[in-house]
């Protein structure tokens, strides 16, 4: 019994494997071409989405750590020289730009303002502004690469899937064998790169909305503390 089975095995067509890795072996060069753009998107996708969900979240601990020292009742003069030229996040980088600002135009010791009030705080005002979106400029960096990968990479999949259609339909038409053992791995191949497009478009898709939604908020909070730090500097430019 056992025998006859095995020299079956051995007499009937070689086994179609269907595999992921086999189908991409199997695909033609532009369908593979296809495939490896998608696999490459989704990879650098996901190196992004982990890059600036770390960077967020680092960032939110240094913004609590700095409001933590900037309301402590230290003075602005003591917090500008710890914090130092090199300001770490960019609610340091908005706070040190403001007091570079008030230095040049108070003074070195920031005692006697020469300008007037008015003029000085809408310097500060702006300097803040630009260093705010500068930072911003720069924490959204590559985020265009997500919203393209979710918005191209079901095209770049129905157009493997389109070719890899007309390429199993010329083979029938040559061989006039219209068997699923014929059909199965074309359209196996076909549809493989409408799966990888999907696979690099749903995530880039949702990621996107929600780290946008987290730059937003953040975005928010600096401004929030611009404004409040620009108040703090005008009170002492109307008590002098």
């Amino acid at each position: 019994m056992d025998s006859t089975v095995a020299t079956t095995a051995m007499q009937a067509p070689g086994v179609i494997h269907l595999s992921a890795w086999s189908l991409f072996l199997q695909a033609d060069i532009v369908v593979k071409g296809v495939m490896g753009l998608l696999i490459f998107a989704s990879l650098w996708s996901w190196g992004i989405i982990f890059d600036k969900i770390l960077r967020l979240r680092s960032l939110a601990r240094q913004a609590e750590q700095f409001e933590e020292r900037f309301w402590s009742g230290s003075s602005l003069e003591e917090l500008y020289e710890r914090i130092g030229q090199r300001p770490k996040d960019p609610m340091s980088s908005i706070f040190v730009a403001a007091m570079k600002e008030w230095r040049r135009s108070s003074g070195k010791g920031g005692t006697a303002p020469t300008a007037a009030g008015a003029a000085l705080a809408e310097r500060m005002d702006r300097v803040m502004k630009i260093s705010l979106e500068r930072e911003m400029d720069h924490l959204n960096r590559r985020m265009i690469f997500l919203a393209s990968t979710g918005s191209v990479s079901p095209f770049l999949g129905l157009l493997g899937t389109v070719w890899g259609i007309m390429n199993t339909f010329t083979s029938i038409g040559a061989a006039s064998d219209t068997s699923l053992a014929t059909v199965a791995p074309g359209i196996a191949e076909a549809l493989f790169a409408t799966a990888l497009g999907l696979v690099a478009a749903i995530p880039a898709v949702v990621f996107y909305n929600k780290i946008s939604s987290d730059l937003a908020r953040y975005a928010l909070r600096l401004e929030n503390f611009a404004g409040e730090f620009g108040a703090i500097l005008s009170r002492q430019l109307d008590t002098k």
